[in-house]
Order: C-alpha cells, then structure tokens, then sequence
C-alpha cells in the first residue's frame, strides 16, 4: 500500500481521536470538521468542512493542498483557524491525494513517471497540463461545491492555496470571476526555475485575475521569485494585491514552505485583514 493510502487509511481509522464525524452524524463546527463528497466529473472527492458558530450565510474558503502526497492530518492545521475567524471552510483532496487517494492517480506517481519515461522536459510539459486541467478542474469543482451549499454566501467566496496549490488558487481566480479574493502560499517556489512553461502560464494569469491577490513566502523558502515577478507583474497593471515575505520558518527551505501549516501566528493577521477586507464586507 502506498504512503499517501497509508495516511488516508490512518486518518479515517482514526477519525474519533481527531473528532473528525462521520457523514450524518453531528454538524460540523470550528474544531471538529464533516466529512462531505465533492463531484468532479465521475470522480467523487472527499473534502473535510469545517463551519463557523452563528447563523449563515456564511463567506466560505476552498483549501487547495500541494502536490503531495497530502497528510489529511494537515487540515486541522488551518481548518479551524478560518473557522473561528467566521468562515465556512473547505480543505478539499484532489484526485489521488489525501483522503481522495482512490479517485484517480497520485499526480506525483504520475510525474515520476513521465520523467522516467520521456525526460524532464516531458515531465513539466504533463506538470503545467495537469495543473491547468484535472487539477484546476477539481478545485473549480469544489467551488461549485460551495455555491451549492444553501449556508454559503454565494457573493462572498475566496480561494486560499499552497504550494501547487497556490498556482491553483491563481488560476481559480483567473477562471472563476465571482471569486472575491485568492491567496497563494508559496505558489511556484520549486517548480519557478524549472519549468518556463509554468512560469509564462503563471505570469498571464497573474494578468487577468481581477479579484485581489495575496501572495505569501517564508524568506528561507526553495524561492521567493515566483512572489516577487507575480506581484511586480500586477503593481505594473495596477491591480490588487500585495506580496508577503515572512521571516525565515525553521532552518530548511523545506521548513520555510511550510509556513501554511506550522507558523499562522506569523501570517494570521495578514491574511484575515486581506480577507476580511474583500470576502466578508
């Protein structure tokens, strides 16, 4: 059994000590989520919601994870955080990652792959295409998710990600124009200097997205360039936003890009005030 299975399998075995409910059972509130079915196309992704106390509609967050493999155990890292500050949140798992680990193939197997069989070039040509298509084609269906809900603020949306989940959120918002705000948690910090595909990809959606952007990088992150051309790229077309480069998280550039999950004292602050300021009002 793969890894990403084994922490799927763990996850759901464990979902009492987590107080993660099963469908059906109690409503959802800021610490303990609800495990809810998102449909993209034939699949059926599990996403976990977490739902704010008081009376709806409510602004709502999707989540989009990396590129994995996704510990689901890393949702309950910012979950209840959104939660707690007022909005329904959505950390969704895409096709084969996480808690959607039977739904399609793992992206990195995929990737691996390619790169065995065609080379690197290949391998980030199938990377860019699948980040605009099966991947993207997920999250805009976690959105309609969303919209769906009858407790959701339909007006009042935004897309939070990280890592090639943050590409995600950028080209969300480029697809999706009703989506209020987007934030992006070192979008392209390994993938910038590799693949010149994505980053002219990158660079005209970071051109057409209208809502604000946030675009946020620990400073001891793989690279700080996606952030800093991104953000130039839209102070030059005068369009909204800001760039966020943190303090160094731990030692590593590993550490550093996960700033999302281990260091929102840093970042919570910045973020609500962004959101707040462009979802709820």
């Amino acid at each position: 059994m793969s890894s990403k299975l084994l922490a799927a399998g763990w996850f759901l075995c464990a979902g009492s000590l987590l107080s993660v409910p099963a469908r059906g059972a109690q409503a959802p509130s800021e610490s303990a989520p609800q495990t809810v079915t998102v449909a993209s196309g034939k699949l059926r992704l599990t996403g976990l919601l977490w739902m704010p106390s008081g009376p709806g509609p409510f602004p709502a967050v999707l989540f989009a994870h990396g590129s994995g493999p996704t510990d689901p155990r890393s949702a309950l890292d910012v979950g209840p955080l959104f939660a707690q500050r007022g909005y329904l949140f959505l950390y969704l798992f895409r096709r084969g990652d996480g808690l959607s680990a039977r739904q399609g193939a793992f992206i990195g197997d995929v990737l691996a792959h390619e790169r065995k069989t065609k080379g690197e070039e290949a391998r980030n040509h199938l990377q860019l295409k699948l980040l605009t298509t099966d991947h993207l084609n997920d999250v805009l269906a976690g959105i309609a998710y969303l919209k769906a809900r009858p407790d959701v603020a339909k007006d009042r949306l935004a897309v939070v990600g990280h890592s090639f989940g943050g590409q995600l959120a950028i080209l969300a918002a480029e697809k999706d124009r009703s989506l209020r705000a987007a934030v992006g948690f070192a979008p392209a910090a390994v993938a910038w200097g590799e693949n010149p595909e994505l980053r002219q990809r990158l660079l005209e959606a970071a051109r057409n997205v209208r809502a604000p952007v946030l675009l946020i990088f620990a400073s001891n992150d793989f690279s700080t360039l996606p952030g800093e051309t991104l953000d130039a790229e839209r102070k030059r077309l005068n369009l909204p936003g800001a760039l966020k480069v943190y303090p160094p998280v731990g030692s590593t550039a590993v550490a550093g890009h996960g700033i999302v999950y281990s260091s929102a004292s840093l970042w919570e602050g910045d973020v609500f005030e962004f959101l707040d300021g462009n979802v709820k009002q």
